[in-house]
């Protein structure tokens, strides 16, 4: 008979919303799978049908507190191409592409100084009371001051060009209805030296990271994998449009360059009983191996350039390490998240440079359609928004898929990962536990943004025996 026990652990600390991991025992104690469950309901493409049109920049938005500009972005490119605006005015274009990296900027610096840092300053096996942001305050006041300070700049950007810095309403369907004001312009030029500074820093901490734990990073939760995201038309990364380009493990294409419009042609989602999340793949290679990564590493693995001269030369650095391959490492994504924080305040710097960015044409328009798709590359990978529109300028049918349920495949398969590697025949602690959250966290996932969810969960982690009868259990509550 087995031995009932339970693991208690704290909350699935430092990613946006809530999960479940159950990790199953064979007869050896050994382990035979692990899983991450998403139980939340899944609502936004229902309860937005019905409303007009006009509406859904603003109301997509609240699908999450962390990266509403990219939803508000992407449900406005889709409504773009319904309202005939096949074109935007180049103070439009401009305005939202800025709006549009000071999201990165903020998003990527939120989750590598506040979310990962804990991690890879303390190691995994830290207790939890030093393990966490306060901990990186008290031991790295200025290490901490500085990522403040840097999503502080990304913040303001989204202020400057949305009205707000949460749930901002600039962006409109044919344009915005803002640009940049000169004292906003002014205010944010004058700290680009500092914030360049501090980009440029922040690329070497996550570099020497990676290179100094090398041995350790290449066999947790390393795999390989396909990789998906946009490029502009002559290979070059753009986070903000382009079309859709993903590389096999061997840094072939398997997908060429295809307008994001035709998204349904090549990808499909998958649903599985356990897990409101669904599993995207690649029509061609099909479920089973078919799944891809999004995100920061996925995006360094299919461009073939960066077009800002410090980051190009960051990712030639980073791809150079991977021994020109896509990356297999999980943990290879926060020095690619770190390079494009990088590019994100050159192309910051450039866009305020602009006249364009204080123009007075917003605005355009065209032939109305009834149909219109969104794609862009959000902080944690590309996000698609899809509206069928009625006669009657109501929304008649949505989907949306966000980043984090691209990533859903990988992430399970770094949680199975770490499970084995770690956990299999020894005492489950809080710090082994711990190791499987970082590999959860390495992806930057957004949980309620992949559920479209209401509401809030705890986090439980179970463990099973051959028998299937529950031997541990953790909960966390929020």
């Amino acid at each position: 008979m087995s031995t009932t026990r339970r693991v208690v652990i704290e909350p699935l600390t430092r990613v946006e919303g809530h999960g479940k991991v159950t990790i199953r025992l064979d007869a050896a104690g050994d382990v035979e799978s692990a899983r991450l469950h998403i139980v939340e309901f899944r609502g936004f493409e229902r309860f937005i049908q019905g409303r007009p049109y006009w509406e859904m920049p603003v109301a997509v938005q609240r699908l999450c507190g962390i990266c509403p500009v990219s939803h508000h972005l992407a449900a406005a490119k889709a409504l773009d191409v319904v309202v005939g605006a096949d074109v935007l005015t180049p103070t439009a274009e401009k305005v939202r592409r800025l709006m549009h990296y000071g999201q990165i900027y903020q998003s990527h610096a939120l989750h590598f100084f506040h979310l990962a840092s804990p991690d890879l300053l303390f190691g995994f096996d830290a207790a939890p009371a030093k393990r966490n942001v306060i901990g990186v305050a008290g031991a790295y006041p200025e290490l901490a001051r500085q990522g403040i300070l840097m999503r502080k700049y990304g913040q303001e950007v989204i202020r400057a060009t949305a009205g707000k810095k949460i749930h901002g309403t600039g962006a409109i369907p044919g344009g915005v209805n803002r640009s940049l004001a000169p004292g906003d312009r002014k205010a944010l030029a004058e700290d680009l030296p500092r914030q360049k500074e501090w980009a440029r820093a922040a690329v070497g901490i996550a570099r020497d990271y990676t290179l100094e734990h090398a041995s350790l990073l290449s066999e947790f939760a390393a795999f390989p994998s396909n990789h998906l995201g946009l490029v502009r038309r002559d290979g070059a990364l753009d986070l903000y449009d382009g079309v859709l380009r993903a590389v096999g493990p061997d840094g072939k294409r398997v997908l060429d360059d295809v307008e994001d419009g035709r998204y349904l042609e090549v990808i499909g989602e998958e649903v599985r009983p356990w897990s409101y999340m669904k599993f995207p793949f690649l029509r061609s290679l099909g479920p089973e191996e078919g799944w891809y990564r999004v995100g920061p590493l996925a995006r360094l693995a299919v461009c073939d350039r960066i077009d800002t001269p410090d980051a190009e030369a960051a990712r030639r650095e980073f791809v150079e390490a991977m021994g020109g391959l896509p990356g297999r490492m999980s943990l290879a994504y926060h020095w690619a998240r770190m390079v494009e924080t990088l590019h994100a305040i050159e192309v910051i710097e450039r866009l305020l440079a602009d006249d364009d960015i204080s123009g007075s044409e917003r605005v355009t328009s065209g032939e109305r359609r009834s149909e219109g798709v969104g794609v862009l590359e959000a902080p944690r990978g590309t996000l698609f928004h899809h509206y069928v529109i009625g006669d009657d300028d109501t929304v008649v049918r949505a989907n949306l898929i966000v980043s984090t349920t691209s990533n859903n495949e990988p992430m399970n398969r770094a949680v199975e990962s770490v499970a084995r590697r770690y956990l299999t025949g020894t005492e489950i602690t809080e710090g082994l536990l711990n190791h499987v959250e970082v590999a959860i966290r390495a992806y930057d996932p957004c949980l309620s943004c992949a559920t479209h969810a209401m509401g809030r969960m705890p986090l439980v982690l179970e463990v099973h025996d051959a028998a299937g009868h529950v031997v541990g259990e953790g909960r966390r509550d929020p």
